[in-house]
């Protein structure tokens, strides 16, 4: 679930157990980027928002934060990361409130009241095209992760962002067709065309 990414991280395993300074320390920066990263791509502030203050609540009741021994490393990185998480909380608040005005909000702003395509399939369908695309890697050499190549191509075919893994899930779970149904239809579709158009060439001659 979207609101578990950031609690899921290593930081949050690492700061409960025995770690050294070191891993806790790269644990920690591994943390803040994906942070920072949540709050850069902003294509749904709705779910920043529930990721950060699930994130805020279990580090303000964490049991590092009650250790009297305040030089205690891995309490030190919780108040850091608590500290981090409610300044981004503050800064997406503003977002949220139109006080703030970031550089992509404004394109994402311009390009979705010029989209010229609206995806009218179902959304499931769409979700097979992404992973697919995914796949074969040609996007950016393939180089380019899931989390964000599904909200590049949900805004591109005019969709409110949606959970993608829950629907890939759905995809896995799939007993009764194909995992793939709605490919295999294009797949079976384009090459009928093919086929009528070649008949239709043939019938010129």
């Amino acid at each position: 679930m979207e609101h578990l990414i950031l609690t899921e991280t290593s930081f949050f395993r690492l700061i409960g157990g025995s770690a050294c300074n070191d891993e806790i320390q790269e644990s920690y920066n591994g943390f803040i980027s994906e942070v920072v990263s949540l709050c850069s791509d902003m294509s749904n502030p709705e779910n920043t928002f529930f990721a950060l203050s699930f994130a805020e609540t279990e580090l303000q009741f964490h049991d590092m934060l009650q250790v009297e021994n305040t030089g205690n490393s891995r309490s030190i990185y919780v108040r850091k990361a608590l500290s981090f998480v409610r300044k981004m909380l503050e800064y997406i608040g503003q977002i949220r409130s139109g006080q703030v005005h970031t550089p992509q909000a404004e394109r994402r702003k311009e390009k979705k009241n010029s989209q010229p395509l609206q995806w009218t399939g179902n959304a499931i369908d769409l979700v097979e095209i992404i992973y697919g695309i995914h796949e074969m890697g040609c996007i950016n050499n393939g180089e380019i992760p899931l989390k964000q190549l599904a909200p590049i191509l949900y805004s591109f075919f005019g969709v409110e962002t949606k959970d993608c893994y829950r629907f890939y899930t759905d995809i896995k779970r799939r007993k009764t067709i194909s995992h793939t149904h709605f490919l295999e239809q294009m797949q079976e579709r384009l090459n009928e065309r093919i086929r009528r158009d070649e008949e239709a060439e043939l019938k010129r001659r």
